[in-house]
């Protein structure tokens, strides 16, 4: 076995891992394997008998690859035109595929996801990588270019933007199923009044259908609101299918037999607290969702 050989083993190895950093990083499954690919590429340049620990060169290079492309994106979205729902992880509610585990460690839920796009790139980077990968901070502080008293004080930060704003959902499927059937029941039948037995008075409904539809990338907040909006998606005659979104139960909706959106709900203490709708033409055409016949 050559030189490349050996490297290309090893990096499959911590493939699973890159690419669960990568995708807390970027909040796209796309994205986040460019930026695997990336670090392959790099990897693949060096001479290996240079690299001590290849697991933390891994870990440091595809943490700059994403580092640059959210500053990259950042500089190119001078004017946000609404909402920007992550790229969900989708599965069959029978389980998550093993592919997708490493992923979804740490319940890494799209209202999460949500949450993280909203940090400065260097706090989003301090945060993913000491609190979910246990990274110390000594490391992460020449990859952000500070020191490591100011990279504590980065993820501290980030930390208490997360613990505020991202809702942690009950655990329970089955019972998240319940509810989040309960709101499909509503809507279809029209019924206000179960709209609002199912809905938190702060729920917070996102809904993003792209750049291309003024008007149809929202917020929305508070019951009354959300269930008004319900009751109008009602009249579009979509069929709901439900699936495991990042995990927790949720929601693919198709019209005329095609993928309309992707909703991922948080559920918590019995009610809907968030709704994550994507429907983006676009971005739903490079996500693996089932056929509604499947």
């Amino acid at each position: 076995m050559d030189e490349q050989e050996w490297l290309a083993e090893r990096f499959e190895e911590h493939r699973g891992r890159l690419r669960a950093v990568a995708y807390r990083m970027l909040g796209s499954l796309s994205e986040a394997d460019d930026a695997v690919q990336d670090t392959w590429i790099r990897l693949s340049r060096v001479d290996a008998d240079e690299v001590e620990n290849l697991g933390g060169w891994l870990t440091t290079v595809v943490a700059r690859v994403c580092l640059n492309m959210l500053r990259s994106r950042q500089s190119r979205r001078e004017e946000p035109f609404g909402p920007h729902v992550p790229e969900p992880i989708v599965d069959p509610v029978a389980g998550v595929d093993p592919e997708h585990e490493a992923l979804l460690a740490d319940s890494v839920g799209l209202a999460l996801l949500v949450v993280l796009q909203t940090l400065a790139p260097a706090e989003r980077l301090a945060f993913v990588l000491h609190d979910m990968f246990a990274v110390p901070f000594d490391e992460i502080a020449p990859i952000v270019d500070r020191s490591p008293e100011a990279t504590r004080q980065l993820a501290s930060r980030a930390r208490r933007r997360v613990r505020g704003s991202a809702p942690v959902g009950d655990a329970d499927l089955d019972r998240q199923r319940e509810v989040v059937d309960a709101f499909l029941a509503a809507a279809r039948e029209g019924n206000f009044e179960g709209l609002l037995a199912v809905l938190d008075p702060d729920v917070v409904l996102r809904a993003d259908s792209g750049p291309g539809l003024p008007g149809a990338t929202v917020e929305v907040r508070g019951a009354v609101e959300v269930a008004s909006r319900a009751q109008s998606y009602a009249r579009l005659d979509l069929v709901n299918r439900a699936v495991l979104i990042n995990g927790a139960i949720g929601m693919v909706s198709y019209r005329d037999g095609e993928p309309f959106s992707v909703g991922a709900v948080t559920v918590q203490g019995g009610r809907i607290v968030e709704m994550d709708i994507l429907a983006d033409p676009a971005r739903l055409r490079q996500l693996d969702l089932p056929a509604l016949d499947e």
